[in-house]
């Protein structure tokens, strides 16, 4: 039960306790005063307490505003009757006030209450024998406290009405924002953790694949060669198996781990240049300085699907992996002398033939406020660049 209905049934409860209390007292002092008409007076209180107790009983008179006229009107007829017997049904004028400000419309129960008021004070008068200040002072001033009272009580009501709609506008809006945010974090790691696979798991298992076709066509013929790219195939499963472990925990990767960018980055050119037909040598240009760990991991993986990617597809000699420190921003820009492709032609991304290289490396450098950009032609290599801001997003070194 809401606390505006406990107070509404507790209103109602007080007020009928009111009739009954004011009816007792106008007949028990019709009886104790030996009043000419106390069998008449007792007849009509009886009469006008049943025509009340039926309003309550009667769901149409909470609904319908016709059927409250009705019952209000009746219930009036009957205090009419009672008033002109007894000057202290007067006082009951007060509580038929509260009922017609409450059932009946505004201007409705404010004419209501008028002629109520009125006929209070005319029988009063009536029964002191003379119009003094008061007979109309006590009625009217209770005609004045219950037009402030119900129509205060109306708009308190209202306006807590409005608010707990407004609150449940607004609880509704807080779970649908939560259920969104809750979707977009949801997409926001799956996005992550395919772009982790990608550069790592992808990237050494096509490595793994390249590493093992060189030694089968090294066998039977040349054995030692073959072992030699056995061997670096299991080193690349076992630097593929720590990324992963590293990933999932959502860790820093194990090259970066204890070292510095630019090292991680001369040991990924070293690597390529041992397991690969492929000359890669590292530069460093600027004097470096300490990045956030994001930046430090994106630069990386970019270098490391760009490596992945001349290896598998351009049929380069050589390729240059430069790192830039300009001030603000921090530059990676690969370099290789393969055979190049055209950009603008490049197939959409598809689970069979891949290509999903581009698309992460750019959604990966995005994220954190930076720029790729490749630049290629058939037979004329392919130089990619990635640039991030020195800064994390919110403006503060790490």
């Amino acid at each position: 039960m809401s606390t505006s209905t406990s107070t509404a049934r507790a209103l109602t409860w007080c007020l009928h306790l009111l009739v009954v209390g004011l009816l007792t007292l106008t007949a028990g002092r019709a009886v104790t005063d030996a009043l000419p008409h106390a069998g008449a007076i007792v007849a009509a209180a009886v009469a006008l307490g049943l025509v009340y107790a039926v309003g309550p009983l009667l769901p149409a008179v909470g609904r319908s505003r016709r059927a409250a006229a009705l019952w209000l009107a009746s219930a009036g007829a009957v205090w009419l009757v009672l008033l002109a017997l007894s000057a202290d049904a007067v006082w009951l004028a007060f509580p038929l006030y509260l009922l017609e400000l409450h059932l009946l419309s505004r201007r409705g129960g404010l004419i209501a209450v008028i002629g109520t008021a009125l006929a209070a004070i005319a029988a009063f008068a009536v029964h002191r024998g003379a119009f003094t200040a008061a007979a109309w002072i006590g009625p009217a001033l209770g005609a004045a406290v219950s037009v402030a009272v119900v129509w205060g009580y109306q708009t308190l009501y209202r306006e807590s009405e409005r608010r707990r709609l407004l609150i449940e506008e607004l609880t509704a809006t807080r779970a649908d924002l939560a259920a969104a945010q809750h979707t977009a974090g949801v997409l926001e790691e799956r996005e992550r953790l395919a772009r982790e696979i990608h550069d790592t798991l992808a990237q050494g298992l096509s490595s793994i694949q390249l590493l093992l076709r060189a030694a089968e066509r090294a066998l039977p013929g040349q054995t030692r060669t073959a072992a030699d790219y056995v061997v670096q195939a299991r080193r690349t499963a076992v630097d593929n198996l720590a990324e992963a472990r590293r990933f999932v925990a959502a860790l820093a990767p194990p090259s970066l781990e204890g070292t510095t960018l630019a090292d991680a980055l001369e040991r990924l050119c070293a690597t390529t240049s041992d397991r690969h037909r492929l000359t890669a040598r590292f530069h460093l240009a600027g004097g470096p300085i300490l990045l956030p760990t994001a930046h430090e991991v994106a630069l990386l993986r970019v270098a490391q699907s760009a490596l992945a990617n001349t290896v598998r597809h351009a049929r380069a000699t050589a390729v240059d992996v430069t790192l830039s420190y300009l001030g603000d921003r921090v530059a990676v820009d690969i370099v290789d002398d393969g055979t190049g492709f055209d950009p603008a032609a490049m197939p959409d991304p598809d689970p069979e033939n891949g290509g999903f290289g581009l698309t992460a490396m750019r959604a990966r450098v995005h994220a954190l406020g930076g720029t790729l950009t490749v630049e290629s032609a058939p037979g004329r290599g392919t130089v990619l660049a990635a640039g991030l801001p020195t800064r994390s997003a919110d403006g503060t070194k790490p």
